[in-house]
């Protein structure tokens, strides 16, 4: 019985010019692959029971070694079966030269992938702008990162993007993120009425935090009108615009109550002489 599961295990399934690939050398490679999901799950538990990180850390540090311990793993892989990689590297030096040039773009996605995972300028869950799109971000891999617009729209945006353009990242130090909402109002307005209609509409909205105080600033004494500005502090930065748009209907509705009127821009035409 055992010479004939030995003959099983020697049986060759392919052969491949010198390399050949056996029954037990599948064996070992399952065997090799299930010992290697059962240490990724245990490290996944070790690093998330880590209290001192928060999630998005934590995502950040496992992601980081798995993509390290797949690495291994391929080139583990490769030589259980029976692959020399000297040999292979060495016989393919030339086609990996000519195919590194045309990803040039590809590797810097990657690296740049490794970069965000490393020093978390980007983690999972912050508000970010990047090219003038504003999202949260989903899901961070070594090449690309997975970002939901405002309009639950799904963006998947090369690493590289995030590390070369300017990048706005609203919830890096998980602190709220201060935003204004801009109104003109007649030269004939009670600049004191504004003001404490502005604070008023500020106060009335859920969306806006008490700490720090919003505040308002008169801005600018305007072609047409008197220009004001409420500034205020809001934490779900992602629906920011939601917050900013019931302000808006909060101030129209009390200047039209107290008689505060917002002007149309003037124009003076003159007639040219005959």
């Amino acid at each position: 019985m055992w010479e004939h599961i030995k003959e099983l295990l020697n049986e060759t399934l392919i052969t491949i010019g010198k390399t050949q690939l056996k029954v037990s050398s599948i064996i070992t490679l399952i065997v090799f692959w299930v010992c290697v999901a059962f240490v990724m799950k245990i490290i996944k538990k070790s690093i998330y029971r880590i209290h001192s990180f928060d999630e998005a850390k934590k995502y950040s540090i496992f992601t980081l070694i798995k993509y390290i311990l797949l690495v291994v793993v391929l080139v583990l892989s490769l030589e259980i079966v029976g692959f020399n990689l000297s040999v292979l590297l060495a016989g393919s030096a030339a086609l990996l030269v000519g195919l590194g040039l045309g990803i040039q773009n590809l590797f810097s996605d990657y690296i740049s992938g490794i970069v965000i995972l490393v020093d978390s300028t980007v983690k999972m869950g912050d508000v970010i702008e990047v090219n003038n799109i504003v999202g949260t971000v989903q899901e961070i891999r070594l090449r690309t990162t997975t970002v939901l617009t405002r309009d639950d729209k799904y963006i998947i945006i090369p690493n590289s993007d995030l590390t070369k353009n300017e990048l706005i990242n609203w919830t890096h130090n998980d602190l709220a993120s201060r935003f204004d909402v801009t109104v003109g109002v007649d030269y004939s307005s009670d600049v004191d009425l504004v003001t404490r209609i502005l604070h008023d509409a500020a106060a009335e909205e859920q969306g806006i935090l008490t700490k720090p105080e919003p505040f308002v600033r008169f801005n600018n004494f305007g072609d047409s009108s008197l220009d004001f500005s409420i500034y205020f502090w809001v934490e779900d930065v992602f629906r920011a615009e939601n917050v900013k748009s019931r302000l808006r209907y909060k101030i129209l509705d009390k200047f039209r109550q107290n008689g505060v009127s917002i002007p149309f821009p003037q124009r003076v035409i003159h007639k040219a002489a005959d």
